[in-house]
C-alpha cells in the first residue's frame, strides 16, 4: 500500500479543487485545503473521514498568506504536492486590505508566496510537485507592464488573462530560481469547466458564466489530466498542459527575461516597509 503523501490544495472547498481534495483524501492521503469560507471548509472535513485539514485565508491577503504559510512550513516538514486552484472573478476593479488589486493579489501573489515558502517543504517529498490550475500559454500582451495593478482600463476578463500569463511567468522564475531542486512546476489549464465559477460578476458577465456553467465539461474529466500530473509528476522541471496536451515552454510566451522583471517586481512590491 503506497504511504500517505500531504498535498496542500488552495482553493480546495469548490469546482476543480474541491473534487482533487475529496477524491485524494478518499485515496488515504491527508490533504490540507485552505480557503475563506468556513462553513465550506467544514463540510470538506466531513466528507474527508480524518483525512482532511482545513485552514481558513483570505489568499488576497499577504498577512493572512503568511499566516497560513507559517503553520503550513511548522506542520507539514514533507509536503508531496502543492495545487494551486483559487481564483475569485471581478467585473468591477477592487483593491484588498494592502491596497493592491484583487485579482493580480489572490490570483498571482499568493501563487507566488505558496510556492517559494513552502519549497523546502516540498525538495523533501520523494517526488514533489506544484500544479498551478491558471490557464498557460497566451501572449506577453496578456501582461500590462506599465500598470501592471490595472489602474487604468480594468476588465475583469483583462485581470484574469494577465493573471494567467503572470503564473506562466512565474513558473518560469520558480525552474530559474531552484536549477538543482527536485520539484516539478506544471501549469495546467483543465479547459472551460462546468464548475461554481466563484466571482463578483455584472449582468452580462453572469449570463456568460451561465452558459459555461451549462456547456462546460464536467469536473471529473477536467481533472483527470491533474491526477496524473500529482500522481507523476513530468521528468521537466516546467512542464505546461492545455486539456491533457502538453505545449512549448520554451518560447517567447515563456520568455526568461520577462520572468525576472516580473520576479524582481514581485519581490520588491511585498517586501515589507519599514
Amino acid at each position: 500500500m503506497p504511504a500517505m503523501r500531504t498535498i496542500v490544495i488552495t482553493g480546495g472547498t469548490d469546482g476543480i479543487g474541491r473534487y482533487l481534495a475529496q477524491a485524494y483524501a478518499e485515496r488515504g492521503d491527508r490533504v490540507v485545503v485552505i480557503g475563506r469560507n468556513a462553513e465550506k471548509g467544514k463540510a470538506f472535513l466531513e466528507r474527508a473521514g480524518g483525512h482532511g485539514v482545513f485552514l481558513p485565508a483570505d489568499l488576497g491577503s499577504l498577512a493572512q498568506n503568511r499566516a497560513v504559510l507559517d503553520e503550513l512550513r511548522d506542520s507539514y516538514p514533507v509536503i508531496d504536492a502543492l495545487v494551486l486552484c483559487a481564483r475569485f472573478f471581478r467585473s468591477n476593479r477592487a483593491e484588498t486590505e494592502d491596497g493592491i488589486e484583487a485579482t493580480f493579489a489572490h490570483f498571482y501573489l499568493s501563487r507566488f508566496l505558496f510556492g517559494h515558502e513552502l519549497h523546502e517543504n516540498l525538495e523533501r517529498a520523494a517526488r514533489p510537485v506544484i500544479v498551478n490550475v491558471a490557464g498557460p500559454g497566451g501572449d506577453l500582451s496578456a501582461v500590462s507592464w506599465n500598470d501592471i495593478q490595472l489602474t487604468q482600463h480594468y476588465t475583469g476578463g483583462g485581470a484574469l488573462g494577465q493573471g494567467g500569463k503572470l503564473n506562466d511567468l512565474l513558473g518560469v522564475a520558480f525552474v530559474q530560481q531552484y536549477p538543482t531542486g527536485k520539484t516539478r512546476y506544471v501549469l495546467v489549464h483543465p479547459g472551460v469547466t462546468a464548475t461554481a465559477q466563484i466571482g463578483d460578476y455584472d449582468r452580462a458577465t453572469e449570463l456568460m458564466v451561465a452558459n459555461l456553467r451549462r456547456y462546460g465539461k464536467p469536473i471529473p474529466v477536467a481533472a483527470a489530466p491533474i491526477f496524473e500530473l500529482v500522481d507523476n509528476p513530468p521528468a521537466d522541471p516546467l512542464t505546461a498542459v492545455i486539456e491533457g496536451r502538453r505545449i512549448n515552454v520554451t518560447g517567447r510566451a515563456f520568455d526568461p527575461t520577462a520572468a525576472r522583471t516580473l520576479d524582481a517586481l514581485t519581490r520588491e512590491l511585498i517586501t515589507p516597509r519599514p
